[in-house]
């Protein structure tokens, strides 16, 4: 038994000085996370850049762009005349906002003034957002000219200063500003699920998966050229070899879970230390179960392509049955096949502990058949070594 510990202990060595077979196994699941989450995550809906050319400079003008910056979801980019025009030609930009030059005279005269959209096509889907925005800010003005208007109507003749009326209508203009009559609260319908609770146990599980399947070709490669018989000439034994490789396999996997799960639990902080412990628990039966799988396919394939292959369409089965990137929706045909996904039983594991705060007493099923594949699977592969043709 302590040959075969030997035997493990130099793959994962020769597999940690790797750097191209470490690139792979940690910094492609980083990259591919850190993409999804840039893609699903973040607290708002919509985030969009209202470009626009200010001709006027004028008080008003001030104010429809500080009204603009105040809201979180727009940013403000000011550009000339000629720099919005050669971006529109060049189609960088598909819809500029300009402010003209007599926007504020009017304004103060109580003529009607305008805002032009320029834009080009239907301005894009960015650029109609941003537009019906900028279209409320104004008709928002619009209604507070309206009742300063009113209002200058209704004293007329009864002797008060302007400058008081203008003020004490901007005082209740501004109070209402800051608390509103109406006010539109948003409800998300569902439950809303943490991206990263969401992703990472399905790109753990995927590339664990992928990386020790295909590990199977270096097995088949190995027995090729002849590089299991010379281990054999030793005092190795044929079982001791074989559960070698296995536990090779295993702790592989194991390792790049570990490094994976330190990295998220320092970024994201989404463990306790009980959990980030029960977590690798799961690693670990779900490293042996996807390694006896490996050696399965390592002793049918009968060459290295054969092996890449298998382990490929084996890996992307596994990882679309086991609603991966998507919910399945139970009770549905899908459902039932995904039943036969290992990556289904592992992903249950790690959201439970994860994202739903559950324990190692509430993974019963999960926990079993991991590790009933890990057990049938290195029994199986190791009877399909003994029959193939060149078996031992």
């Amino acid at each position: 038994m302590n040959r075969a510990f030997i035997v493990a202990l130099r793959e994962v060595r020769t597999y940690l000085q790797d750097k191209a077979d470490l690139a792979f196994s940690l910094l492609l699941p980083i990259v591919l996370f850190a993409l999804m989450y840039g893609a699903f995550g973040g607290d708002t809906l919509f985030h969009g850049t209202a470009h626009i050319v200010n001709e006027d400079e004028g008080v008003y003008s001030a104010a429809l762009l500080e009204q603009l910056e105040a809201i979180e979801e727009v940013d403000v980019e000011l550009l000339s005349a000629e720099d919005a025009e050669k971006k529109l030609d060049n189609s960088d930009l598909l819809m500029v906002i300009y402010i003209p030059e007599d926007f504020s005279s009017k304004l103060a005269r109580g003529e009607p003034a305008q805002l032009l959209f320029k834009q080009r096509g239907n301005g894009g889907e960015e650029g109609q957002i941003v537009a019906s925005i900028v279209r409320g800010v104004a008709e928002q003005m619009n209604l507070e000219f309206q009742v300063r208007n009113e209002v200058n109507s209704a004293l007329a003749g009864f002797g008060i200063p302007q400058q008081s009326i203008n003020t004490t209508v901007q005082q209740y203009i501004d109070e209402e500003r800051a608390s509103p009559t109406v006010v539109v609260n948003e409800q998300t319908v569902g439950t809303t699920v943490d991206p990263v609770k969401l992703f990472l146990p399905g790109i753990v599980t995927m590339f664990v998966l992928f990386a020790i399947t295909i590990s199977a070709r270096a097995i088949v490669e190995e027995r090729r050229k002849g590089t299991l018989e010379r281990l054999l000439t030793t005092r190795l034994s044929v079982g001791q070899l074989f559960f070698g490789k296995f536990l090779s396999s295993v702790s592989r996997g194991f390792v790049q879970t570990l490094i994976l799960l330190v990295l998220a639990y320092a970024v994201f902080q989404l463990f306790t230390p009980l959990s980030f412990i029960e977590c690798l628990v799961i690693a670990l039966i779900f490293a042996a179960a996807a390694s006896a799988l490996g050696m399965v396919i390592a002793a049918i394939a009968r060459s290295e392509d054969g092996a890449t292959w298998i382990a490929v369409f084996f890996t992307m089965v596994m990882v679309m049955l086991g609603g991966t990137f998507f919910e399945i929706t139970p009770g549905s045909v899908f459902a039932t096949l995904s039943k036969f996904s290992i990556n289904t039983y592992a992903n249950d594991a790690f959201k439970t502990i994860i994202s739903q705060g559950g324990s190692l007493a509430n993974l019963g099923l999960e926990l079993g058949v991991m590790a009933g594949v890990a057990v049938v699977g290195l029994i199986l592969s190791r009877i399909l070594f003994k029959v193939m043709p060149g078996g031992k």
